[in-house]
């Protein structure tokens, strides 16, 4: 059997359609369609090959520019496509379900670059980086170091007042689109004196002298996604590159990544809904016993479940997306969405393996690469760990 039978680009499951939570808007289904398409005609034909040099191709990179997905949100005066939140989710969801890589540079790129700028920059800095983040400047958000994961306001990275600028030294690490981002939001702490109160976010541009980004971590999954530790020796930047207030860098860290996680949580369904459209067709054609796979009970029965999973965790995304739109608190929707997504995403990736047997366990099918790229989404901008102790607080608060 040929590899490609299974791939799903020309069965009606590729196709498939879940009710959305609310129904989708004109422009949402336009951007759903137009996605799935590129997905399908410019991204799936690289996958492999971005897989095994371990980068993103160029000319996917200019793909997702030149098609306006680098920009989704960002307003049309400065070159966005000035989308809503829930298109960046169903982006990152279409691009997930051919390649987890791809999708976590859309991903990051828009629900925590571009969105803190839009968020909190100033006129001029609007006027001065989105239009390049928009059009062709991926951009990185350094804010993880080694001895700072979970608990992210340890950070040691300082910003010292020096005249009108800042030098900044420390080491960041685990920066995803660090390998391609000609721009970098990091997070250092100004005034270590009082605590995690002087973490500040400032730019810093790839070419400023002392920033030096290593070569890329080789990692279980999403190989294609740049994953690189960045040292800042005496880089030095004025102090109008302080984005937002000064100071208020936790505070814009604990923000945004709420939307970041949101965006986790899309690309963790989409990753196991193209896992499913690779497999489904496979155990309805695979023969045992004089009939196909499906056929049998306990499988039908485990194929349901999963597909239920599945569902149940994309209408907490996509809640949790409609959330944000509607300008609404979503830190405990966040926290549920990442968790219930990357948590169901591990499990049906793992099951459509054993649905398709050794096959699966090989790199001639997709399911293996699938199961790979949806481990990383319990571990990355908070662990399965930390969403469970963020949801048990915003309990505690509700009824106390």
């Amino acid at each position: 059997m040929q590899v490609k039978r299974y791939l799903g680009t020309s069965r009606p499951w590729y196709n498939h359609c879940p009710g959305p939570l609310s129904q989708f808007t004109d422009d949402e289904l336009l951007m759903k369609e137009s996605v799935r398409k590129l997905a399908k005609e410019e991204i799936a034909p690289l996958v492999r090959k971005m897989e095994k040099d371990g980068k993103i191709d160029e000319g996917v990179l200019q793909k997702l520019f030149e098609n306006g997905l680098m920009g989704i949100e960002i307003p049309d005066k400065y070159g966005g496509s000035g989308c809503n939140f829930m298109s960046t989710i169903l982006t990152v969801e279409e691009v997930a379900k051919v390649d987890g890589a791809v999708a976590a540079l859309v991903d990051i790129h828009n629900t925590l670059v571009n969105s803190l700028i839009s968020k909190v920059g100033s006129e001029e800095q609007k006027a001065k980086y989105l239009p390049r983040l928009a059009q062709n400047y991926a951009g990185s958000f350094c804010l993880t170091e080694p001895g700072s994961g979970s608990d992210a306001f340890s950070l040691k990275t300082e910003a010292k007042k020096d005249g009108t600028d800042y030098v900044i030294n420390g080491t960041k690490m685990w920066i995803s689109n660090s390998d391609i981002a000609g721009l970098f939001i990091v997070f250092a702490n100004a005034n270590p004196s009082i605590g995690y109160r002087g973490i500040t976010a400032f730019f810093v541009e790839r070419n400023t002298p002392g920033l030096t980004v290593a070569k890329p971590e080789d990692k279980l999954g999403i190989k294609a996604s740049g994953t690189c530790m960045i040292h800042f020796d005496n880089v030095k930047v004025p102090e109008g590159n302080i984005l937002g207030e000064f100071g208020h860098g936790y505070k814009y860290a604990a923000g945004f990544l709420n939307e970041g996680r949101i965006g986790i949580g899309a690309q963790m369904i989409g990753v196991a809904q193209g896992c499913l459209d690779a497999t489904i067709p496979y155990t309805l054609e695979r023969k045992q016993f004089g009939k196909d796979i499906f056929s049998f009970q306990s499988m039908q029965h485990q194929i349901a479940q999963v597909v239920t999973d599945l569902e149940c965790a994309r209408l907490l995304v996509y809640n949790a997306a409609r959330l944000v739109d509607a300008k609404k608190d979503v830190i405990k929707e966040a926290a549920m969405a990442k968790l219930v997504a990357s948590e169901t995403a591990l499990r049906v990736t793992a099951k459509c393996i054993d649905f398709v047997g050794g096959v699966g366990y090989t790199t001639d099918f997709p399911q293996e690469k699938f199961f790979r790229d949806s481990k990383i989404g319990t571990i990355y901008e908070g662990t399965s760990n930390m969403q469970l102790s963020t949801i048990a607080k915003c309990i505690r608060r509700e009824y106390s």
